[in-house]
């Protein structure tokens, strides 16, 4: 199966920091890559890579077959991003803020296929008419989610989903993520939540000071063992 999303040697330094190192990775469609890392580790690095938002000092970054530093504007186009933080018009209701983010993808929002993704995504009912400036963080990232597959974007990078979710929402997001990969999607997650990574990934990439140190089947490891690999990890940065 082709891979939507590769990263090919991708390298970024800021001055004499090395932000990313070298880094190898695909994530084909019906996958979800978790990015497990502290904070500097490179995940957030390697989703502003894939999204053209700053470039790459070397390697390649490969989206859909668009190589993003050649143009970043067709490369996002395949793509679906939901940050940590979703900026929505508080005074706008999630519909019209959805609206408006699928008019500046150029999409066209049918109600009915609007109307089943946000059944999809166990959106509240009724709830895509209220001001957005009431939502839940939940609520925000299952319309950041909307967003990205109203524009049938085939790979979507994710940065920190879950975080600041309560238990409830978070196992929610965790199955909504699941029934999107499934889907035929292809999933990016950048997170430090190692128990929801195990939940929600079909692999389990562990980085550290820039550099994929480990890739890892979830389904081959208790929670236990994927901690216990994750602090070794972490253990020999600080050696």
């Amino acid at each position: 199966m082709s891979a939507l999303l590769e990263a090919r040697g991708l390298t970024k330094r800021y001055g004499d920091q090395l932000a990313l190192d070298g880094l190898n990775l695909s994530v084909a469609a019906g996958e979800t890559l978790c990015l497990l890392g502290a904070n500097g580790a490179g995940k957030t690095t390697t989703l502003n890579l894939f999204l053209g938002f700053t470039t790459p000092t070397a390697g390649t970054a490969v989206v859909d077959g668009q190589v993003v530093a050649d143009d970043p504007a067709a490369a996002r186009a395949r793509l679906g991003y939901v940050a940590e933080v979703v900026s929505l018009y508080p005074s706008l209701s999630g519909a019209e803020n959805l609206q408006f983010f699928a008019s500046l993808a150029g999409v066209e929002v049918d109600q009915a296929r609007r109307d089943a993704i946000l059944s999809r995504l166990r959106f509240p009912d009724g709830a895509i008419n209220k001001p957005a400036g009431t939502y839940s963080k939940g609520m925000r990232q299952k319309l950041g989610l909307a967003i990205a597959l109203m524009k049938d974007a085939r790979a979507i990078l994710l940065d920190e989903p879950l975080s600041g979710l309560d238990p409830a929402a978070a196992n929610d997001l965790v199955t909504v993520l699941r029934e999107t990969a499934a889907s035929g999607a292809a999933l990016l997650v950048s997170t430090h939540d190692i128990f929801r990574a195990k939940e929600v990934a079909s692999r389990i990439g562990i980085m550290r000071h820039g550099r994929l140190v480990d890739m890892v089947d979830p389904a081959k490891l208790t929670a236990a063992e994927l901690e216990q690999l994750y602090l070794t990890h972490m253990a020999e940065r600080a050696a």
